[in-house]
């Protein structure tokens, strides 16, 4: 299978970043910016601005009262979700519209929202407050794999039904046939388009769980919530074959196979609003 990472980060420069997320990036990176600037900035674009306001009323930020207006919003959520949710947004606009036979793009976004909901509701579970951050790992766990479905269809198709015959996971079968897997290029492109050092160590370690100097309790949630998503969208059996978890996962999580389907089912009945609300 003559298919190198390489090839596809070459693909990956053809797909950037909206610029009005590279300006409210740099805005976010001033000490001394104002909340005002960063209303005025995501106003600007009216099709971002519904957008944004759809997510702040949605169930992810559970809000008793509907937010009518952008300042309303960004004073509500503050900076760090105001750039996630726009990060979040300007992804899923820089592969709106392509076309794959591997993959549905609203399914694929329903199934990362899901992973989502289900990272950030285990983080809940084990104590994580910063559980804003932990929804956008989730989402953008699989980014990898969207460029693989775009850029290379019939090797992901190949790659798909070579891990079902061998009951293994598809990192280790992509791993095997290509040299790389679809964590590995997802971080690469995280780094490719400067995203904050935490998701991209998500977004690459998280098929094999390991104990980290940094986001070592991220990178394991991320773990747990991704295999927990698949086995439940694939009819798989969690916690065994192709869906182990890793011992590291259950130490630093503390969390148990027993708490962990029991989040799944508070997850399940959310992530369709929520994706909604994301990607209509």
């Amino acid at each position: 299978m003559p298919l190198e990472i390489q090839d596809l980060m070459r693909k990956a420069q053809l797909f950037s970043l909206p610029d009005i997320y590279l300006r409210l990036r740099d805005l976010l990176s001033e000490p001394d910016y104002a909340l005002a600037e960063v209303v005025i900035l995501v106003g600007q674009d009216p099709a971002l601005a519904t957008r944004f306001l759809r997510i702040a009323n949605s169930p992810l930020n559970h809000r008793a009262n509907k937010i009518e207006t952008v300042s309303h919003a960004v004073s509500m959520l503050g900076a760090q979700q105001v750039h996630d949710i726009v990060l979040s947004a300007s992804i899923a606009d820089t592969f709106a519209g392509i076309m794959t036979d591997v993959m549905n793009m609203r399914q694929f976004w329903q199934r990362s929202v899901y992973c989502a909901v289900t990272t950030q509701q285990l983080g809940a579970a084990c104590g994580e407050m910063n559980n804003e951050r932990l929804f956008v790992m989730g989402l953008l766990h699989d980014v990898g794999h969207l460029l693989m479905y775009v850029a290379f269809p019939e090797v992901s198709q190949q790659l798909i039904r070579a891990a079902k015959e061998s009951d293994q996971p598809l990192y280790k079968a992509e791993r095997e046939l290509l040299g790389f897997d679809y964590a590995q290029l997802g971080g690469d492109m995280m780094q490719h388009w400067d995203l904050p050092t935490s998701l991209q160590a998500t977004t690459r370690f998280h098929p094999e769980a390991m104990v980290t100097n940094q986001f070592s309790l991220e990178i394991n949630l991320l773990h747990l919530s991704s295999l927990l998503i698949r086995s439940d969208l694939e009819d798989g059996d969690f916690a065994r074959g192709a869906y182990a978890v890793t011992d590291t996962a259950w130490e630093v999580t503390g969390l148990t196979v027993e708490k962990c389907l029991e989040t799944r089912q508070t997850a399940f009945p959310q992530f369709e609003d929520i994706a909604n609300s994301l990607y209509n």
